[in-house]
């Protein structure tokens, strides 16, 4: 098992170097790049529950078999739990206009990387990675929790702010204004790599880190090519927003 562990690990690591370079010449297709030619499509909503669901249910059945179900594994556990029921079963279904087709192809992709990320996170953090009370003071904890939290925070309020646009404008895209939204066009993928960042600092485990920089390397080019995106569409669209890190990117 742990070998199996140590190679998954590796190939998160190089599946978040190619993933990288790829979206930057391959907008992956939905949302507003949803376009033809990838195959069958599903409903969103439904892709959503499907892919994401192998995360939470990894993570929880490695914390049953572990044998450590302390604080420490409990609080982390909630933490990935938190972020991935909301995903799973929230998210898809209280968005407006997510009526929406999303390729088969894209969801089984998602469904592989999940149950692999489930695995080594739920695997390295569970079993492999001995945690006592005392971890719960250390600089990597704090500083790791009050990254996962404020970045689940950001990414949360981005998403249900693009829920209420979505909702008042019937599906139509505008521009997103105020808050987060003055300074970059994709606070909610900020947001989601600061959180993960989070978990990366506060478990210190190469899993950890793995699906930090996979996220970074998902997720940064996808708001590059958003905020291309949006000013090739609007042509008033604010000259000094930034893609996805404010006043840098």
């Amino acid at each position: 098992m742990e070998l199996i562990y140590k190679y998954s690990v590796i190939l998160i690591f190089a599946l978040a170097a190619i993933v990288f370079i790829l979206l930057f010449f391959i907008s992956a297709p939905y949302g507003k790049f949803l376009r033809s030619g990838w195959g069958p499509v599903i409903k969103t909503k439904w892709a959503w529950m499907i892919m994401e669901f192998p995360s939470p249910a990894l993570m929880i059945l490695f914390f049953l078999l572990s044998g450590r179900m302390h604080m420490i594994q409990t609080i982390f556990l909630v933490l990935w739990v938190s972020h991935y029921l909301h995903r799973t079963f929230i998210y898809p279904f209280s968005q407006s206009g997510r009526e929406k087709s999303y390729p088969v192809i894209l969801v089984l992709m998602a469904i592989l990387f999940n149950c692999l990320n489930g695995f080594v996170n739920g695997y390295g953090i569970f079993k492999l990675h001995y945690y006592t009370f005392s971890w719960l003071m250390t600089w990597k904890f704090l500083i790791g929790f009050i990254l996962f939290i404020t970045g689940f925070i950001i990414n949360k309020i981005a998403d249900e702010k693009l829920r209420r646009l979505r909702k008042e404008n019937q599906g139509e895209y505008v521009i997103p204004n105020g808050w987060l939204f003055r300074y970059i066009s994709s606070p909610h993928y900020f947001g989601e790599i600061i959180e993960w960042t989070g978990w990366a600092v506060m478990t210190w485990s190469l899993p950890g880190l793995a699906f930090a920089v996979f996220t970074f390397a998902n997720l940064f080019p996808r708001a590059i090519s958003s905020h291309k995106w949006y000013k090739e569409k609007f042509p008033d669209y604010p000259a000094k927003r930034k893609a996805v890190i404010p006043f840098i990117v």
